[in-house]
């Protein structure tokens, strides 16, 4: 799998402090959450695993294939993060766990008061488009996603800070575990929206401005028009956006061009600036930077990756 946004290595158990080859568990308890690093060591397969509270989780190293809400079963990879209600159990596979090669994920469980705290803050301060009043609430719509910058960023954070020996760490904990809420429940709006832009481009202005956007990913799209597009000036248009789906417009629309760039990399028919061209990208440097700052590696060696071929720096 080419590089992502991965979560930074955190150092595996002791084999002296191992209580067992699979799961292992080491556990850091905060006044509204409680961080669980697992490890497993042995191929195994159906194991249930089950919290009382909402968990966050995310795989560090290794693989894991996850059995969740009778859907499909996924393979689980560094760079993703999985929600999972509390009282749902997983049934979770470890098809290449070992002593050489072993798993290991986290999970943060968080306490339902404080979840609630934190969707009514979103209710009474996000809602600034009275047009379009949006009920903020975690939802399993989405429930597996690709780290980002900053969900991974944030996750990196409160790990340092649930095992570090800081008196105050329980309130860098709360702003952090604040934020990544927050920014879970923005993405999963996005995608709903997103859904609604494709289906129903009347639904509302949100609808409408994302339509807009897939519809001219390929050419050129210049702030101002989604700006009359919204009604809104532009200052207030980047506001909007930024409440609505916890990034900037520009973000956003980079984002996508870069997911139709990797959909024309897999592809493996065009040159990097033909696709660079085609994705809306008038430099093809900005593209190879942009490209590599998210995907952690350039277009070329993701290409290489894709084809099975060795991991080239440079294009």
């Amino acid at each position: 799998m080419p590089p992502g946004n991965y979560l930074k290595k955190i150092d595996l158990t002791n084999p002296k402090y191992l209580q067992t080859l699979v799961e292992n568990r080491r556990i850091y308890n905060l006044n509204n959450s409680e961080l669980n690093i697992f490890e497993s060591y042995e191929q195994t397969y159906r194991v249930p695993l089950t919290f009382n509270d909402f968990v966050i989780t995310s795989m560090v190293r290794g693989k894991k294939v996850m059995h969740l809400f009778n859907k499909p079963e996924f393979e689980y990879l560094p760079g993703e993060t999985v929600i999972v209600p509390a009282n749902e159990t997983m049934i979770i596979d470890f098809p290449e766990a070992s002593q050489v090669t072993p798993s290991q994920c986290i999970a943060l469980a968080v306490d339902a008061r404080y979840i609630a705290t934190t969707l009514t803050y979103l209710n009474e301060f996000y809602n600034s488009d009275k047009e379009e009043i949006h009920n903020w609430k975690l939802q399993f719509n989405k429930y597996h996603f690709e780290n980002d910058t900053e969900i991974t960023d944030l996750i990196n954070k409160l790990i340092r800070v649930c095992s570090s020996a800081d008196k105050a760490k329980n309130i860098f904990a709360d702003l952090n575990l604040k934020e990544l809420l927050i920014r879970l429940v923005q993405s999963q709006h996005l995608q709903q929206v997103q859904a609604e832009s494709i289906t129903n481009t009347n639904e509302g202005r949100l609808q409408y401005v994302l339509h807009y956007i897939h519809e001219h990913l390929t050419n050129k799209i210049l702030i101002n028009d989604l700006c009359r597009k919204a009604y809104l000036s532009r200052n207030a248009f980047f506001i909007w956006f930024k409440e609505q789906f916890g990034i900037t417009p520009v973000d956003y629309i980079n984002n996508e061009r870069l997911k139709l760039g990797k959909q024309l990399l897999a592809e493996n028919k065009y040159s990097i600036s033909q696709i660079s061209n085609y994705c809306g990208f008038n430099d093809v440097n900005y593209f190879v930077r942009l490209f590599k700052k998210t995907e952690g590696i350039t277009p070329g060696a993701y290409k290489g990756c894709l084809n099975g071929n060795k991991i080239i720096t440079s294009e």
